[in-house]
């Protein structure tokens, strides 16, 4: 198990939330991929989309939707924009396709869109592109510390 995927199940015991991590032998850098690989619907994949400004702020967001700048930044009160695979690894510690939702430094902020409400549990990225965890809706909500907010296309 690599360093960052270690981190994450880590963090995850640490805390008492149960979850099931796992790595696979085949990538699941996009949303769609890891789709394929997990055998379930594109929209259980909750993808984190790495945006920069003052600091980072990773979107939570289900796998058959977008991030809406103009709502994001509307929310947060300032103008953001997505960050680059060099900004995601410097701001995150982890690469493009295996930013997990936590845990992250404290100059991290993470949001959860409101399209993941729609189920009980979701899949996610484990700190690799191949690695993944399946967690509630409910653990990810209080372990993240955000309420679910609208910003999505």
């Amino acid at each position: 198990m690599s360093r960052n995927s270690k981190k994450v199940k880590r963090f995850l015991e640490e805390r008492g939330i149960p979850a099931e991590l796992i790595e696979l032998n085949e990538s699941t850098k996009t949303s769609q991929m890891a789709a394929d690989a997990l055998k379930c619907d594109i929209a259980q994949i909750a993808k984190s989309i790495v945006f920069a400004n003052e600091k980072a702020i990773v979107v939570v967001i289900s796998g058959d939707r977008k991030v809406d700048e103009k709502k994001l930044s509307k929310v947060l009160g300032h103008k953001v924009s997505i960050a680059n695979a060099d900004e995601v690894k410097k701001l995150t510690g982890y690469v493009i396709g295996g930013v997990p939702p936590f845990p992250h430094n404290d100059k991290v902020n993470v949001v959860l869109d409101s399209s993941l409400k729609r189920f009980k549990e979701v899949w996610t990225a484990a700190g690799t592109p191949n690695s993944v965890f399946k967690i509630s809706i409910e653990d990810l909500k209080k372990t993240v510390g955000s309420d679910f907010i609208d910003v999505s296309k």
